[in-house]
């Protein structure tokens, strides 16, 4: 075995608690070289006494590695432990020390788990393993109420624009509440509502205040209870890294310098705050002036951002926070807005706006999950643009299992488009067979998938400004068969637990190819899921474990006595098979 790829380290991702008497425990070795691994552990103080074995299992497979998982209950909640690995040709003991050719007696050079703190369980709001998240930016979502109406407002469904409004708000989501309902969507996503001066409203005048040509603070409480009546929950964009230009302590600063009671509520290099050659003598957003970047070490920044944060939960009900920029704000911030959030409602969900690898926002002390852009491009690359074959893909999707503690992967935040991005449909180029097969996969993986608004009628658009067009309400200009696509297989989702939180399995994913089969499966259900993503009709034959499957949607039957399938897949077709017997 080549050692050097051996890798485990306590804590994080390697050994982590699922719940207050379970440890999940993982190892990564080269992909293809140990064929058993061991986990021998117990109690530090009774290890003569106290101490067992449980056998791994392989989980993912990447490029290059093999990862590996175990859970054990440890009696009196502490935990020592060390790993047996096994090839065809040797065995190798591994512990903190490192590598012999004999489990070590000397219990001192264990890993240790030292104690399983309850307060230290991360256990990310239940809810959220079950939620299919709608993405709705208000302005361009439906106009309920013409008379809040900015001055400049256009007529619906003219070409978007950075500085266009056309009068979507608040009272239009809840005219078309049924919409979202029929759908099968339970919880809605949305830009920030808050006073601004954009049509985005990421630029904040007034973080206690919705925005007046969205409505008011009422308008704000009846659609939440709307939608709380109907099963939705509502999450709101929190943009606590900078405020607007327009807010009233940058103001402040503008006007009275050094002298403002708010210059450290900012990052100010120079006095006075200027643009100089495109960039700010402040901190700001992407250097964009109108931006500036708050200071969320500063005491009294703390408690006013806080303050919102409690408010909008505790007094109008909403569900969760997402964090706009939250890789820029300090982490020590992001540990206070826990506890506070918590505070409130400990099911509220905390998700940052993260767009690499976050391990270290996802430790329990600051976000429940990411937006999981990893997952995204990973789709995107081989659904869209074919840019890796299956095999890479497969790869790609595994590593992401590894990287994450599994009550993480399950509440990940699942998107393949947003506000940021052009639309899944565009990016399909307009190919709404793969577009289907990228939402397929989306909705049968674990995490939270996430639609933005109008994907599931066929609304399309480039980049930013375009992405953010007016939804289409005409049904005549709707696509219905799109619709009822979506609507399907969130109705199929949510069903069946095993598509949501079940263990994954490639089946079939070679390289050079651009077909794929994979297995989800629970206890109470088991379902293979095939793909191509080529251009050309695909005959695959793959391994499939014996027994009866019948085809989800059109009733297609699927036998295999325990060796292989075989099946034929049109260009850009699938097919959903689960086991009846």
């Amino acid at each position: 075995m080549l050692l050097e790829a051996v890798f485990h380290r306590p804590k994080m991702n390697w050994s982590y608690a699922v719940d207050r008497e379970t440890i999940h425990l993982r190892i990564r070795t080269k992909r293809g070289d140990a064929k058993q691994i061991t986990v021998v552990y117990g109690d530090k103080y009774r290890f003569d006494k106290l101490r067992d074995t449980a056998p791994m299992e392989k989980f993912a497979s990447d490029q290059l590695f093999d990862y590996w998982q175990t859970a054990v209950k440890p009696p009196f909640r502490r935990l020592v432990y060390g790993f047996l690995l096994e090839s065809e040709n040797e065995t190798i003991w591994f512990d903190e020390k490192g590598f012999a050719e004999d489990v070590s007696k000397n219990v001192n050079t264990y890993f240790n788990f030292p104690f399983l703190n309850a307060i230290d369980v991360h256990e990310p709001p239940a809810w959220v393993k079950d939620a299919v998240f709608y993405q709705i930016f208000p302005e361009r979502f439906a106009n309920g109420d013409p008379s809040n109406d900015p001055d400049n407002v256009e007529p619906w469904g003219g070409q978007p624009k950075y500085n266009n409004f056309f009068g979507g708000d608040l009272q239009g989501v809840i005219d078309h509440l049924d919409h979202l309902q029929e759908l099968g969507i339970n919880a809605i996503y949305f830009t920030p509502i808050f006073e601004a001066t954009t049509n985005h409203k990421y630029d904040t005048t007034d973080y206690m205040k919705i925005d007046p040509h969205f409505g008011d603070v009422e308008t704000m409480k009846r659609l939440v209870s709307d939608c709380h009546a109907r099963g939705i929950r509502v999450m709101l964009d929190a943009v606590f890294n900078h405020s607007g230009g327009r807010f009233q302590p940058f103001l402040d600063v503008q006007e009275k310098g050094e002298a403002s009671a708010y210059k450290d509520w900012f990052h100010i290099r120079e006095f006075p705050v200027s643009v100089v050659d495109g960039v700010p003598t402040y901190d700001a957003f992407a250097f964009e002036p109108h931006m500036p970047k708050l200071n969320t070490e500063h005491p009294e920044v703390q408690a006013y951002l806080l303050k919102v944060a409690r408010y909008w939960i505790e007094e109008i009900g909403i569900d969760g926070w997402r964090l706009d920029v939250a890789n820029e704000v300090d982490h020590q911030f992001w540990r206070e807005f826990r506890k506070t959030v918590k505070d409130a409602n400990p099911e509220a969900y905390i998700l940052g706006e993260i767009w690499h690898d976050s391990l270290m926002w996802l430790q329990g002390d600051q976000f429940d999950a990411v937006m999981n852009y990893l997952f995204t491009n990973a789709v995107l690359d081989f659904f869209t643009k074919d840019a890796m074959d299956s095999k890479q893909f497969a790869d790609d999707i595994q590593a992401l299992q590894a990287k994450y503690p599994q009550p993480i992967t399950e509440v990940m935040f699942n998107l393949l488009d947003s506000h940021d991005t052009a639309r899944l449909l565009h990016m399909c180029s307009d190919d709404k067979r793969r577009m289907k097969l990228a939402a397929l996969f989306q909705l049968t993986y674990s995490g939270a998938p996430c639609i933005y608004y109008g994907d599931e009628i066929g609304l399309t658009g480039a980049n930013d400004p375009d992405c953010r067009r007016c939804m289409e309400w005409d049904k005549d200009k709707q696509d219905s068969e799109l619709f009822d696509f979506y609507k399907n297989l969130i109705s199929l989702r949510k069903e069946h637990a095993a598509l949501r939180t079940g263990s994954l399995k490639f089946l079939y994913a070679p390289s050079k190819e651009q077909v794929l089969v994979y297995e989800r499966r629970d206890q109470q259900a088991v379902f293979v899921i095939a793909m191509n993503a080529a251009e050309s009709n695909q005959s695959i034959t793959f391994p499939l474990e014996q027994g009866r499957y019948e085809e989800v949607f059109t009733g297609e039957a699927l036998s295999s006595d325990g060796t292989d399938a075989s099946i034929e897949l049109p260009a850009y077709g699938y097919t959903v098979y689960k086991k009846i017997s």
